[in-house]
């Protein structure tokens, strides 16, 4: 029975026309399926379904997500997060580590990422503080103070002055969740071309039901930056909240607002 798919251009012409439509006629493609998106069962004979194409240096995984979570899409990941991502499919057991991965502009400085719930107004938004551990130079320098919050800005993203203020939205951006964990964040690729990670875990970095309930709800999550030492490893949601309210105060907050990309 053919299959209610999306699959997009991008995705085409990463598998060929002879496995579109393969795909489109239903005879690679399953009918139910978990959505690597939100995690809820779905049913490509019965819903609009997204073909979306992880592509590492050397491997490539289909997965499959329901359109109203993710449209359908190319998706450039590492190799070593795209063999994780195989054998958590696969049910391989892994324990996820620390979320850092190496920052383009600096060779030795990471971007730690918390995960947290920040309640505006009366409602919880899923948010992530990214903060480096250690100053972070424009490429291609050395010295010259820490750049990390005036190369964000340059790339939209915007002060803030009141946490209790949803960020803006930034074009081109988003927050990849396979699985029901953390991979990446995704910034626009150059000259228009398939996102690209500007922070990748080394590991899927686990989420709390909470968290990915929010995320689910709303399709959107809230981004914070700030340079070293301004936030710190904080336990409690209270805490890093405090922690957030006191890097704005003092200048050293920046933030956008990201959909939700999945698988």
């Amino acid at each position: 029975m053919p299959r209610m798919l999306d699959v997009s251009e991008d995705v085409r012409a990463e598998i060929g026309d002879e496995e579109a439509d393969r795909l489109l006629a239903g005879e690679n493609a399953p009918g139910s399926y978990d959505c690597t998106s939100c995690r809820t069962p779905g049913d490509s004979e019965q819903e609009r379904t997204s073909t979306v194409l992880f592509v590492g240096e050397e491997t490539a995984v289909l997965a499959f997500a329901h359109a109203t979570c993710i449209p359908s899409q190319v998706v450039k990941v590492a190799e070593e997060q795209l063999q994780g991502a195989v054998r958590s499919i696969t049910g391989a057991e892994g324990q996820a580590a620390a979320a850092t991965a190496p920052v383009p502009a600096g060779d030795q400085a990471v971007l730690g990422v918390t995960s947290g719930l920040v309640l505006i107004g009366n409602e919880l938004h899923p948010a992530l503080v990214v903060e480096p551990t250690a100053p972070i130079a424009r490429p291609g320098t050395t010295g010259g103070g820490d750049e990390f919050l005036p190369l964000l800005i340059e790339q939209g993203f915007l002060p803030v002055g009141d946490v209790n203020q949803r960020p803006s939205p930034i074009a081109g951006w988003s927050v990849l969740l396979a699985m029901g964990q953390l991979h990446a964040i995704l910034q626009p690729g150059t000259g228009g071309g398939s996102p690209v990670a500007w922070w990748q875990a080394h590991q899927p970095l686990q989420v709390t039901e909470g968290w990915r309930a929010a995320a689910n709800k709303s399709h959107t999550v809230l981004v914070f930056a700030a340079p070293v030492g301004s936030i710190g490893q904080q336990p409690r949601e209270d805490l890093l909240r405090d922690a957030l309210e006191k890097a704005a105060a003092n200048g050293r907050l920046v933030a956008a607002a990201m959909p939700l990309a999945g698988t």
